[in-house]
């Protein structure tokens, strides 16, 4: 095979690949600008973003000779599936492209982390088939691979856990689909809590506070040992993180209600991608979960390997996950754990912006 030359610009933090068969034209951003690839994958151009100081080498230099050929193939073979399934449900009110009056009646936020493209009924024609995987440093858990059971002293709930010690981790990750009627249970002594509603609304009461009311993309972190119940008149999931509090002198984190939107963007000198933080940073907090958005094309620039875990639900978008060697294709309903040390990096792909939830544990020595 005669492999063409690799590309001479570079640029910071994104890449497009673009799937599409039709030839390359003019956009309205202006004409595209392409580097050729063997046939088999001749209808992947690297695009250069406007608007980005030239720095980093595109992603196919950044690999070694011929890994670039297999990482976009792996690429493909997802996104052609996601394209079909897309086209196959366009009667039902999907959006795939750019906000437009077409679109003003879309789906509502998060919809895909509970009706995923690639969705167990998808896939109920390719018996064993998953493509969720367990490693000592890290998982894929797929939506097809849930498994939901009454959670013990929730009424009327069903929840799949994703996430445990099980793992290795040292929190809890899992899913809880209420129903009309209802209503939580307190995590063990000693265990803080964090929820974030993907879809419907939950009413949260407190013993000593108003209640609130959570809606789609709304949280709440609650203290260890807090008194609080949740309930709910309508079908809602949420995502909710626990742990064993750590505690250190004598600070005590506070009650924290609040909303993605409400959270102010955070610089990230060196990435593209734009960072929101749900909780505060100071010392009280022994975790934190961040909201990262990246569009398409867009990646991480620092190859991470640091002593921190992560537990990771992608609420938005498709993209190409790296853990250790491997190298994932990940969709939104998508959730993965990944232990110390684990080498990771995320490149975003598709037609809209990629978005996912990630925990953090900060602000304790590793000793402890």
């Amino acid at each position: 095979m005669n492999h063409s030359p690799p590309p001479t610009h570079t640029h910071t933090g994104a890449l497009r690949l673009i799937t599409s068969p039709a030839p390359l034209h003019s956009t309205r951003d202006g004409p595209s600008s392409a580097v050729a690839v063997p046939s088999s994958l001749s209808q992947v151009p690297v695009r250069k973003p406007r608007g980005l100081t030239p720095r980093h080498p595109v992603l196919c230099e950044m690999l070694p000779a011929g890994h670039h050929l297999s990482l976009l193939a792996l690429a493909l073979v997802p996104l052609a599936s996601l394209a079909g399934a897309a086209a196959a449900g366009a009667g039902e009110g999907f959006c795939s492209a750019e906000p437009s009056s077409d679109c003003s009646q879309g789906p509502p936020l998060y919809w895909k982390v509970t009706n995923p493209t690639l969705s167990p009924v998808h896939l109920q024609d390719l018996p064993g088939f998953t493509r969720s995987v367990y490693k000592k440093d890290h998982a894929l858990i797929t939506p097809e691979s849930h498994v939901f059971s009454p959670l013990p002293d929730w009424t009327n709930t069903l929840g799949a856990y994703l996430i445990s010690p099980a793992l290795g981790a040292h929190f809890t990750m899992y899913l809880a689909n209420m129903q009309d009627g209802s209503k939580s249970a307190l995590p063990p002594k000693d265990v803080e809590r964090l929820i974030f509603v993907l879809q419907g609304s939950i009413a949260l009461s407190l013993e000593s506070e108003r209640s609130h009311s959570l809606l789609v993309d709304s949280y709440a972190y609650l203290p260890a040992n807090m008194k609080h119940s949740m309930t709910s008149d309508e079908p809602s999931t949420l995502v909710i993180f626990e742990r064993r509090y750590t505690a250190i002198g004598d600070y005590h984190p506070d009650l924290i209600v609040g909303s993605t939107d409400k959270q102010a963007l955070l610089e990230t000198p060196g990435e593209v991608f734009e960072l929101r933080k749900l909780l505060p940073t100071s010392l009280p907090y022994d975790f934190n979960i961040h909201i990262m958005d990246f569009q398409p094309g867009e990646y991480l620039n620092v190859k991470e390997v640091h002593y921190n875990q992560h537990g990771l639900l992608l609420l938005e978008g498709q993209g190409i996950y790296r853990l250790g060697d491997s190298w994932y294709p990940v969709q939104a309903g998508d959730t993965i754990w990944m232990a110390p040390f684990v080498p990771q990096w995320y490149a975003a792909l598709g037609k809209t912006k990629s978005r996912y939830l990630l925990y953090k544990d900060v602000n304790r020595n590793p000793l402890i």
